[in-house]
């Protein structure tokens, strides 16, 4: 058993980027690795000729089973999804590999809107080039039906492209100036940087709240009792520049940012238990 654990855990690292990438949670992601190392612990190992791949397909049904039941639980809850985030500070060799290797909100929200079956299909082929005959073995259809899923993932993520250092340089120094005009009490600095149609969301908390606009944006920052510009710092979230309040163990709250275009097109406030 103990040869058996040293080769699961040298492809844990790989089960885990592949179900967060189907989950959008690091939560459950680890649950999903998890239970594949249950199944492997009570399968017979010997038999199993690729290891790897035999964990990736495991893994990619305890993701597609979890994808439906949530779509189902989803259904009877109101709001609008935001994924899980991933919070690192934003300097430092870990904040590089995590960088190497991040998943944008924005892409996590559209991955969201995929079918589990469109999901699956364009995870496991596009991000980590499983071939279409094994997909169509976990969604139980044929290779082309596969592939048609894939596709029709493909289009609906078209646009939400990996960020470049370039393009991380830039949302830097846009939240940077968020934070320093929040902190500042500048108002108009603060309009400037948002785009006149910036959505404010708070999620997780016991008022949630969505505003519009970026003067009545701005009025919400800087209103009394926001702990977002005194103690707001920045951070990694989701592997592109945010902000957290608190520790970055378990910070009190969470702040996404879509930045277009040199602005702030939304900006999403994760509070409490939700924040990890």
């Amino acid at each position: 058993m103990e040869e058996l654990a040293e080769r699961f855990e040298q492809h844990r690292d790989h089960l885990r980027r592949v179900a967060y990438r189907m989950l959008g949670s690091p939560s459950e992601a680890e649950d999903a690795v998890q239970e594949a190392w249950l199944r492997l612990s009570r399968s017979d190992a010997d038999a199993v000729n690729n290891l790897g791949g035999w964990l990736t397909t495991v893994v990619a049904r305890v993701c597609l089973d979890e994808l439906r039941a949530r779509r189902a639980r989803r259904e009877e809850l109101a709001g609008e999804w935001l994924p899980e985030s991933v919070v690192s500070v934003d300097d430092g060799p870990e904040a590089q590999a995590l960088l190497a290797d991040s998943v944008g909100a924005a892409l996590l929200v559209v991955l969201e809107t995929l079918t589990p079956a469109e999901r699956l299909a364009f995870v496991l082929h596009d991000m980590f080039a499983v071939p279409f005959s094994e997909i169509a073995g976990i969604l139980e259809c044929t290779p082309d039906h596969a592939r048609q899923y894939a596709s029709r993932g493909r289009r609906r993520v078209r646009g939400v492209a990996p960020t470049r250092e370039s393009d991380l340089a830039e949302q830097r120094r846009v939240v940077s100036a968020f934070l320093a005009a929040s902190r500042d009490g500048d108002f108009d600095a603060l309009v400037a940087l948002l785009d006149p149609d910036v959505v404010f969301r708070v999620r997780g908390s016991t008022r949630p709240a969505t505003v519009h606009g970026a003067t009545d944006v701005a009025r919400r920052v800087l209103a009394r009792g926001t702990p977002l510009a005194p103690q707001g710092r920045p951070a990694l979230v989701n592997g592109t520049p945010g902000v957290i309040v608190g520790p970055v163990e378990r910070p009190f709250s969470v702040v996404s940012f879509t930045i277009a275009r040199g602005r702030i097109a939304s900006v999403d406030v994760i509070v409490g238990p939700a924040t990890m």
